[in-house]
């Protein structure tokens, strides 16, 4: 919330550019180069990067981008398009250069001025004062085997300073990779400061000093030459960015340098100044005003014990209009109903409607109305990244929570989330970091991770199966915690019919091939205090006939799943799984005459310590079988040094998924 447009806006717009640098001269490309059709440092790359250069000139205000690349396959053709983020009225793009050259050596120019070879892409916010556009521009004639170099040049006008973020990683392999900053004049650190314009952050403060934070490859040197005053890191060899399944978000694992024009003189002294006024910033906002304490007197007790006054108030902001669940108005629409920018908290009140912070903010005020004690947390979505206090921007954090001290315990809450139960806290909320206030001081602080019973997902079926094996049936699936939140919350965002669609399509995902699965309804869809139930129709046909036997998936709802991690032997990155959570399923086979049982599955338990456990139960009776599983995930994070135990799990787990029940046919009197 409190970037500066100066200076903070532009690391977050050129990082954004996709390939590279500029200032280099075009290179004769080698032979080898040219006959290559695959790279033995990148086994199964669809092209690599050959040379990458980024060169950031505040004193001559300019960014320069120069990259060589080599497509390997079809795919690693995307790559001749090449994207340049701008702002509209203060960059210009000056220069664009670039040819292919096909491995026999002839080369295709693009021949034009900047402004003819580029179209342009709004991607800018709707009232963002600092347009961001994006111009593209393709290569010609590339095929399989072509070698793309070009080279662009953005300048910047004399107002705008550039400090850098290098993204050392990309989504191919780089062979050689080459980044250089000359910041502007007088901040070079170790050097007497002499500003050559006044600067300030988005507090008013001067800007005085640059500061980085970087995460490089071992071994790699980080430059600073005085005599040039010059940033510089030179590299080979850096894999792709980790794309594994189930990883933690991609930009707290790769390695980069960021770089800060700011007034802070450490890593420390900024966010120490950044909480102070984040939470001054709170207080204002969330002031129990008149207005508030009117609204409160109006919706508890006095004599109401602490946790009845938190679930009334709560319930009250929850029953608000959350824009970030409908719609957010407009600057002519708030004129046209009479209605302001939301600045305290009694606007949020008094206009019925606001965002999940303003909301969250909201809720914070009336709890302190009401005599309670209670506190602001600002966390990262831990969907998008990790907090890093190494980085210096504030924006990292996006999100409000509350924390309700009450009964000498404290309890979090997420008031901001539409339909999210008391106490419970979305998942991208919970075993996340980031700032909160406190009773004396405030610090860096992490939600609590969930507990696997939070999260339930009861799945039951009653199925009638005839001789030939169709049936037909019916399924309850009850839903418990962070299940239930996505549904509910897809349901505001969505008709009731698209709804019923996309849940039929998670539905196919689940239930055994050649079985139509179609949500009859939903029980409890508007009430976030009760467990939500979809009553879903089946009818197809189950498993395999033969002469003699019919064959039927031993586990209903695992025939179609993917079980991760089975195919993946090895491990770089650690394993993230959200939430943990509890499935419990049980499936009725009911039989006709004619068919009785052979073989069912054995009961059975498999554990992976106190992480993971999977246990099955089959219970057989006259024309009838019932099957019981229950799959437990205990753990959140798993570390790579953990994958080979965890992955021994998930493969037994597929193992007991294979078990087939055996019906034989018999003669009917």
């Amino acid at each position: 919330m409190r970037i500066s447009a100066l200076v903070c806006r532009l690391p977050l717009l050129f990082a954004l550019v996709s390939p590279a640098l500029l200032r280099a001269q075009f290179q004769q490309p080698t032979g080898e180069e040219l006959k290559m059709t695959a790279d033995p440092k990148a086994p199964g790359a669809a092209a690599v990067y050959l040379y990458y250069e980024e060169t950031t000139n505040d004193p001559q205000h300019y960014y320069s981008v120069y990259a060589r690349i080599k497509v390997l396959t079809e795919k690693g053709k995307e790559l001749a398009t090449v994207q340049l983020p701008y702002m509209k009225g203060s960059t210009q793009i000056t220069d664009i250069k670039a040819r292919t050259i096909h491995s026999d050596g002839a080369v295709i120019p693009l021949n034009g001025k900047p402004e003819d070879l580029l179209t342009t892409k709004i991607i800018s916010k709707e009232g963002d004062p600092l347009q961001v556009n994006r111009k593209v521009f393709n290569l010609p004639s590339v095929e399989v085997g072509s070698i793309l170099e070009y080279r662009f040049e953005i300048r910047y006008d004399n107002h705008f300073f550039h400090a850098p973020y290098w993204e050392i990683q990309r989504p191919y392999f780089v062979h050689k990779a080459h980044y250089t900053f000359i910041p502007a004049k007088g901040f070079f650190p170790g050097l007497p400061f002499t500003p050559t314009s006044s600067l300030a952050d988005a507090h008013g403060a001067p800007i005085t000093s640059i500061l980085w934070s970087a995460m490089l490859p071992p071994g790699t040197p980080f430059n600073m030459n005085k005599a040039t005053q010059l940033f510089s890191v030179d590299l080979q060899d850096i894999p792709p960015i980790p794309n594994e399944e189930w990883m933690p978000p991609a930009e707290s694992l790769f390695c980069h340098v960021k770089f800060y024009y700011t007034s802070a003189h450490s890593g420390t002294d900024f966010w120490g100044n950044e909480v102070k006024l984040w939470s001054k910033d709170v207080d204002h906002f969330a002031e129990p005003s008149k207005a508030i304490k009117q609204a409160v007197i109006s919706l508890v007790a006095p004599l109401d014990p602490e946790l009845d006054k938190a679930k009334k108030l709560y319930k009250a902001v929850q029953a608000l209009d959350n824009t970030d669940f409908s719609r957010k108005k407009s600057e002519s629409e708030l004129k046209q109903l009479k209605l302001k920018a939301v600045t305290r908290a009694e606007d949020v009140w008094n206009q019925k409607g606001g965002s999940s912070n303003d909301i969250a903010l909201l809720y914070l005020a009336m709890l302190r109305a009401a005599g309670l004690t209670a506190y602001d947390m600002k966390v990262v979505d831990r969907s998008q990244r990790v907090f890093d206090q190494t980085i210096l921007n504030f924006d990292q954090l996006e999100d409000d929570i509350i924390i309700l001290n009450t009964g000498g315990k404290e309890i979090l809450l997420d008031p901001g989330q539409k339909m999210c139960p008391f106490q419970t806290v979305l998942w991208k909320h919970s075993g996340a970091t980031g700032i909160r206030q406190g009773a004396d001081i405030h610090s860096v602080a992490t939600s609590p991770l969930q507990a696997d019973t939070d999260n339930k997902t009861f799945r039951s079926g009653d199925i009638t199966i005839d001789e030939h094996g169709a049936i037909t049936g019916n399924l309850s699936i009850s839903m418990l915690g962070q299940a239930a939140l996505y549904w509910r919350q897809a349901a505001l965002r969505n008709d009731p019919g698209e709804l019923n669609k996309r849940y039929d399509q998670w539905l196919q995902s689940i239930v055994p091939e050649g079985v139509e699965a179609h949500v009859d309804h939903f029980v409890g869809l508007d009430d976030p205090e009760v467990d939500l139930a979809a009553i879903v129709n089946v009818h197809g046909t189950l498993g395999a006939s033969t002469a003699k036997r019919l064959l039927l998936p031993g586990f209903f709802f695992q025939t179609r799943s993917h079980q991760p991690f089975v195919n993946q032997a090895q491990r770089l990155e650690p394993v993230d799984m959200h939430y943990p959570d509890q499935v419990l399923d049980q499936v009725v086979y009911r039989l006709p005459p004619g068919l009785t049982i052979e073989g069912a599955p054995s009961d059975n338990k498999i554990a992976w310590g106190d992480h993971a456990a999977l246990v099955t139960k089959t219970v057989t009776a006259p024309r009838q079988i019932t099957i019981a599983r229950i799959f437990s995930l205990s753990f959140t994070t798993a570390w790579a040094f953990q994958y080979d135990d965890l992955r021994d799990f998930y493969l037994k787990v597929a193992a007991s998924d294979q078990a087939q029940i055996v019906l034989t046919r018999t003669s009917v009197n």
